[in-house]
């Protein structure tokens, strides 16, 4: 290679090390990449390849027939086709490659120490077994999954780990379905891992195109790595979308190289992992306690009457009603769980009656981030929300209800879920979780037993205090 090509050398192997990228998402002109394709120091892979009649897309592995279109292409002048699964992560299509970076890996540029890790915390007994079980997974290079409470404190359990592969030079990544719950771990991570760059990935972020030994991502923006992280932590593994879209869960799997470590982290594994767990064929360990050692608050039952019928009449049922007023009385703050944005939208304003600066926030909302902040910090005294809220958010004193429990989209997992957000802090370790309902389901049921049995089997380990 010329001198002109050589000076691009280090910017393209940070840029693509690990990664596969479309032409489009790469700033430097085709001629230099085509010398770096000619040098075989980058890979071109088809975008989608054809299987028979159908195609496959290379970078969400969709197989779907009707998630592909045709469309006249500018850049071949032919008729191509393109993946609409991952369209948001920009078009891939039959004349567009993805490319990687083929040539020595990037050396991990942080200093050696001998810890990364600044952390004046102790864990728990509970967090101590997981912890250690989490560092020997590394060093064994084998999965774990870490089925813990809601408020076990588990991102403390994974600090041992992620120092553990720091030290031998491994690159980690902490991959989450929610970006609420990336842009909470990323300020905790930092602060710990003070002299680590820390990349933090989600739709919109600036660190798009940073190398760092340390990165916390979205599992949708795993779609454009391929064999990069040698530690994958997967948070919340049971949370939608994660669950239920395939394209994630290879979305991990590319990402990781072949003998990686993955941590799956869980409170609600679905049925199938429990019974793995329950016969040996899952490596796991169980934290059934919460850190500070108050057992898990256990939820009350209270039936509403029709509440569909009322909110449509502008009326909030009674003892929802007075559920509020009670804490509004008391200063204490309030999450208020409603089963779909266009009832709670359509509601708000009744809330409001009883206070005027109650809240509303889902999944579509533009202000979200800024209404959770204002909710943090106390300017809320009630904030009525989707299930979008039923994990990784802390609030540290306040009281949760929902209002419909026996919706079907509140399944035992979000419920148990949603009573996981009461009595998270040490200095306020109770509080009150209400189902109100027009009817008892199966999920309630289940969720009540899920949280019983947790605080049974703590009590037996001795995790809890009597």
């Amino acid at each position: 290679m010329n001198k002109t090509i050589e000076t691009y050398y280090s910017e393209l192997q940070l840029l693509l090390d690990g990664k596969h990228l479309l032409p489009s998402e790469i700033p430097f002109p085709k001629t230099i990449m085509n010398e770096y394709i000619s040098h075989e120091l980058i890979e071109a892979t088809p975008g989608i390849i054809k299987q028979g009649k159908n195609y496959r897309c290379s970078r969400c592995n969709n197989e779907t027939p009707r998630l592909f279109t045709s469309f006249p292409c500018a850049l071949c002048q032919k008729e191509c086709y393109y993946c609409r699964k991952c369209i948001m992560m920009g078009r891939v299509s039959t004349c567009t490659p993805l490319l990687r970076w083929k040539g020595p890996p990037v050396h991990n540029p942080h200093q050696d120490h001998s810890t990364y890790l600044t952390w004046n915390g102790t864990l728990s007994p509970g967090q101590k077994v997981a912890s250690n079980a989490g560092v020997e997974g590394v060093r064994m290079k084998s999965d774990l999954t870490i089925w813990a409470v809601c408020g076990a404190g588990k991102t403390e359990v994974l600090f041992a780990a992620i120092d553990e592969a720091l030290m031998s030079k491994l690159r980690v990544c902490i991959a989450t379905p929610r970006t609420d719950v990336v842009l909470e771990l990323a300020p905790r991570l930092k602060k710990v891992f003070p002299t680590i760059p820390v990349a933090v990935l989600y739709g919109g972020s600036k660190d798009r195109n940073l190398y760092a030994p340390l990165t916390i991502s979205t599992t949708h923006q795993l779609l454009r790595f391929y064999q990069a992280f040698d530690l994958m932590i997967v948070d919340e593994v049971d949370a939608f979308p994660y669950s239920y879209d395939s394209s994630l869960q290879w979305a991990v799997k590319k990402s990781v190289r072949p003998q990686a470590t993955t941590l799956y982290l869980t409170a609600t594994p679905s049925e199938t992992w429990q019974m793995e767990c329950k016969y040996g064929k899952r490596n796991y360990v169980k934290i059934p306690a919460r850190f500070h050692r108050q057992p898990l608050p256990i939820p009350q039952f209270t039936w509403c009457g029709n509440w569909r019928k009322q909110l449509e009449k502008m009326k909030i049922p009674l003892v929802v009603e007075n559920w509020i007023q009670k804490r509004l009385n008391q200063n204490k703050q309030m999450l208020l769980f409603l089963p779909h944005i266009e009832l709670m939208e359509k509601a708000l304003p009744i809330f409001q009656k009883l206070h005027p600066k109650v809240e509303a926030v889902h999944a579509e909302d533009p202000n979200r981030k800024a209404k959770v902040e204002k909710m943090r910090s106390m300017e809320v005294p009630l904030l009525l929300t989707t299930t979008i809220l039923e994990r990784g958010v802390t609030f540290p004193n306040i009281d949760v209800a929902v209002l419909g429990a026996e919706d079907d989209i509140f399944t035992e997992s979000a419920l148990v879920q949603i009573a996981g957000r009461v009595g998270r802090s040490a200095e306020f370790p109770n509080g009150h979780i209400t189902f109100f309902h027009y009817g008892r389901t199966k999920a309630m049921i289940r969720a009540l037993v899920h949280i019983d049995d947790m605080n049974k089997e703590a009590a037996k380990k001795g995790m809890i205090d009597q």
